[in-house]
């Protein structure tokens, strides 16, 4: 089928999207899916009807269906760690047993969310003013997004959230803490990531450097209960999630217990229904009308379809600010493959580079080279139809209507002769009219998709997580690849441990390499 995407390719690359609209007059319906409470237009793409059809076939040809059924019902589809995939149970607030060997998991899924929901009754009741997530990765970027997304729905204590071994994050953050008030959530999977745990022991010993108890100041987000009880945590503090959860799918379970205390389980509840409402339309939509399925059918038209290798993710809403990078790592630490599930290189290119900004910030840094630049970027711009600040209004009509002026613009484009008449109109003429009206062109036809939603609410965010988990996930199976390990992380992980007592003095750099022995000896002259 890859012959087919390639084909298909090069006959629809330079087609017109403007032309598209204008021999169709319903395609803006046509190429319009709606789901639950979103809207997703993709009719400003170079797709055309025969194209979406190739990309159905290509679908159908990876059994899509199949996959996601194996991937709900508990199928060890993560097969290169022998793991099943099941982030989703942890949104199943009212569906079906899943079993993983014969066991149903989903009472020890309510279990470890009614005991979340103490804690974070606990932690919202009392004097505590500051909770400070320690994680990274996943164990980071997910509560932290969604905490600044949310951040209308908080009523809980103000939440912070550390992740680099950089001394500059914690001391930064710790800085605008009183000890006396502030609750640590130490989260790691094994409770053994170098710089979780680094970041942990200083925040113990800022209580204690204080006078501060650390007793129960500290709540482990970890499946090892014995080595956070060895850290001084006793079991009762420690909130596990099992193997069969990866890291970037995690914010659902305990890794979401900070956003739970900030906008109360009540909301965080309301979050976790939008996922359990996408996953069942996930589940029961035919392709045609499946929203991750259309998605990531997009995705792979211009990625692997059209070369274009990168994909700017364009929310709309301040709130939003960090919803680039946590797509960035769910799309590029799970497609970020070159091996295929039996070990046989892809023939392809994998995941694109994921970026972006929320608007209309980026308008003014790098839409320049969006509009105008050499290589074709695709945008997926976000947008909510309704805003929080309702005594503002005018803020977010004038918002909307930046979002849908650089899709249009994007589309549209400016052409020569619409560029010399508007310099003609100034005055100029002869050679300087040409010279200036060639910097004022735009060659538009560039793709971009929208995403709608009518407010930004923890349901609506739920939705639009579970959307690009499904898109990640539909992706990866097309591609052939395994989207739930990340070895990739690994080797480097290895060689920071091997250098950090080379970087300290306690040990030579004598088997590293000459750049490597160069550059720790500039660290030992001035650090």
């Amino acid at each position: 089928m890859w012959k087919e995407l390639k084909a298909a390719a090069e006959a629809g690359r330079d087609r017109s999207i403007l032309g598209l609209f204008e021999a169709d007059a319903d395609r803006a319906k046509v190429f319009s899916v709606t789901a639950l409470d979103l809207l997703f237009d993709y009719s400003k793409t170079q797709i055309d009807t025969a194209t979406r059809d190739m990309l159905f076939a290509l679908a159908r040809a990876a059994d899509i269906p199949a996959r996601r059924d194996a991937m709900f019902t508990g199928e060890k589809i993560n097969e290169t760690e022998a793991r099943a995939v099941l982030h989703t149970a942890l949104r199943n607030l009212d569906g079906d047993a899943v079993l993983v060997d014969g066991q149903d998991v989903m009472p020890g899924v309510y279990g470890t969310l009614a005991r979340m929901e103490v804690v974070a009754n606990e932690a919202r009741g009392s004097a505590i003013t500051d909770v400070v997530n320690i994680g990274i990765g996943g164990s980071d970027l997910g509560p932290a997004m969604a905490y600044q997304a949310l951040s209308p729905y908080r009523d809980g204590p103000r939440c912070h959230f550390v992740s680099n071994v950089d001394a500059a994050d914690i001391a930064d953050t710790l800085r605008g803490c009183d000890p006396e008030t502030t609750l640590f959530i130490v989260a790691s999977k094994t409770f053994t990531t170098i710089e979780t745990m680094t970041n942990a022991r200083t925040a113990r010993a800022w209580l204690q450097d204080h006078g501060v108890s650390t007793d129960g100041r500290f709540i482990a987000l970890s499946s090892n209960a014995g080595a956070a009880s060895e850290w001084g945590i006793p079991p009762e503090r420690v909130l596990g999630f099992e193997d069969w959860v990866g890291g970037r799918y995690s914010l659902w379970g305990p890794i979401g217990l900070s956003l739970m205390i900030a906008i109360g389980p009540q909301g965080f509840r309301a979050f976790l229904r939008g996922g359990q409402a996408m996953d069942r339309h996930f589940r029961a939509a035919d392709l045609h009308e499946n929203m991750p399925v259309l998605l990531a059918l997009v995705g792979i038209w211009h990625n692997q379809g059209l070369g274009h290798a990168t994909r700017a993710v364009l929310p709309y809403d301040n709130r939003l600010s960090r919803l680039p990078a946590y797509f960035q790592q769910l799309e590029m630490e799970s497609n970020g493959k070159s091996v295929a599930m039996d070990g046989a290189n892809l023939p392809l290119d994998s995941g694109p580079v994921v970026w972006g900004e929320p608007g209309t910030n980026g308008q003014h840094a790098f839409y320049q080279l969006i509009h105008q630049g050499t290589r074709v970027i695709p945008c997926e711009f976000m947008v909510a139809a309704e805003g929080h600040e309702s005594d503002l209004r005018h803020h977010h009509e004038l918002l909307i209507a930046n979002c849908l002026a650089q899709s249009e613009a994007l589309m549209r484009g400016r052409s020569l002769e619409e560029a010399r008449a508007r310099m003609a109109a100034k005055g100029l003429s002869g050679d300087d009219l040409e010279r200036q009206a060639r910097h004022r062109v735009f060659p538009g036809n560039r793709p971009s998709t929208t995403l709608m939603m009518p407010r930004l609410t923890p349901e609506v965010l739920g939705q639009v997580v579970a959307l690009y988990e499904h898109r990640v996930f539909v992706e990866g199976v097309i591609l052939g690849i395994n989207s739930f390990d990340q070895w990739g992380v690994e080797l480097g992980k290895e060689l920071a441990t091997s250098l950090g007592p080379v970087v300290s003095g306690a040990a030579s750099a004598e088997d590293k390499d000459p750049s490597t022995q160069a550059l720790v000896d500039y660290v030992k002259r001035f650090g």
